[in-house]
Parts: structure tokens; C-alpha cells; sequence
């Protein structure tokens, strides 16, 4: 059952993607920008909403997902997390994942969270983008697509002829300045959530 009294004023989508790029200081008003972003989305349903962190703890670029869900159950955030540290979401298990959410959740609104590979000039960005993504589709993997919108964040470039080793290549700090983004950002929502509408209370990262 979702946690909190459902009385949200219903919102327009943005169909257009939003980004920002984390840069060795990332501006207030770039994590606010994705905030509100999300809010958007999040605020728009009615459905319980399921944070689905997908990736493996055994590659460097791979782990931005696992990192993420670690740090939102550590925030304690008012929506189910499937996919951290602990128990990762992946290749070998994600149909079973998905399987269980869909039976504990009836219904639910599904945010997927991955790491993604590009060009040089787009490490660090995360993007939020509407509908489903097929996760591993750099590495060629045969995957059930997944979301109903779905975050991704840039950790390395693309080397096409083996984007396994960029993953394994990814530089950990790049995978955990994103995760702790992403993770601010998500617990923002979550706790402008619970204030009604009106009476939000501008947060500061300190």
C-alpha cells in the first residue's frame, strides 16, 4: 500500500529529456533543476512508485546502480528500492526481480536507474527520459525492457568494440560523485513529498 495520502494536482509530462552534467562542483540550481524535473513525474501518478536500481557490484562503470539503491535505503526514502550493494539487480536475476515487484506491487510506477556509456564531452551527465529502456543494450545483452521512466547517468565512453572494458575501465570516483547526486536528488523529492503542496521548504546540500 503506498505510504502517504494520495491528493497530488495532477501534472503535464515534460516529453522532452532533462539532464544536468556533475562537474567537480555541481550548482544548486543544476540539482534543483532535475528536482523539480522529477517532482514532475513522481507528483503525476497515483501509482505506488518502485525505485529499481539495475548493475553489478563486480564492474567499476556497472556498480552506479547498486551504489544508488545502497544510498537510498541508508536515506530511507518512502518508496521500495530493489537493486544495492547487497542484493544487486543484474543480467542473471532481473526477470525474477521483476516478477517480484510486479506481484508485491500491483500496478506499480516503475523509475529505473542505470549507468550508460557515450562520448567523452557526456561523462557525468544523467538524463531522465519518459518510458522503458532495455538495460544492457551496450554490452549486447537480450534484456526485458524496464521503467516507466528511467534515469541514466554517463560514467565512461563508449568504446564499440568492447564496452565491457569501459565499463571495468570507469573511474570510481566519477560512479560515486554521480550515485551521491542521484541519491540527493531522489531523497529531495521524497521529502517535499510528504509536505503539502504549497509548503515546500527550500533544502540546501551542506
Amino acid at each position: 500500500m503506498w505510504p502517504f495520502p494520495i491528493n497530488k494536482k495532477r501534472k503535464k509530462l515534460v516529453d522532452a529529456a532533462s539532464y544536468i552534467s556533475v562537474k567537480e562542483t555541481t550548482e544548486e540550481a543544476e540539482i534543483e533543476k532535475m528536482v523539480s524535473k522529477l517532482e514532475d513525474i513522481f507528483y503525476s501518478t497515483s501509482k505506488e512508485i518502485v525505485i529499481l536500481c539495475i548493475g553489478s557490484d563486480r564492474s567499476t562503470g556497472d556498480a552506479l546502480g547498486p551504489l544508488v539503491g545502497k544510498l537510498l535505503n541508508e536515506r530511507n526514502i518512502p518508496y521500495p528500492v530493489y537493486g544495492t550493494l547487497k542484493e544487486p539487480v543484474h543480467a542473471l536475476n532481473i526477470k525474477k526481480v521483476l516478477k517480484k515487484i510486479y506481484e508485491t506491487h500491483p500496478d506499480p510506477f516503475v523509475f529505473g536507474i542505470d549507468a550508460c556509456l557515450g562520448d567523452e564531452r557526456q561523462i557525468g551527465f544523467i538524463l531522465i527520459r519518459e518510458g522503458p529502456f532495455i538495460p544492457g543494450n551496450a554490452v549486447n545483452r537480450v534484456l526485458p525492457s524496464v521503467g516507466d521512466y528511467h534515469l541514466k547517468a554517463i560514467v565512461n565512453t563508449l568504446d564499440p568494440l568492447s564496452p565491457v572494458h569501459s565499463l571495468n575501465s570507469t573511474r570510481l570516483y566519477t560512479v560515486l560523485k554521480l550515485a551521491e547526486i542521484i541519491g540527493e536528488i531522489i531523497e529531495r523529492v521524497a521529502v517535499n513529498d510528504q509536505i503539502p503542496r504549497g509548503n515546500e521548504k527550500k533544502i540546501i546540500v551542506t
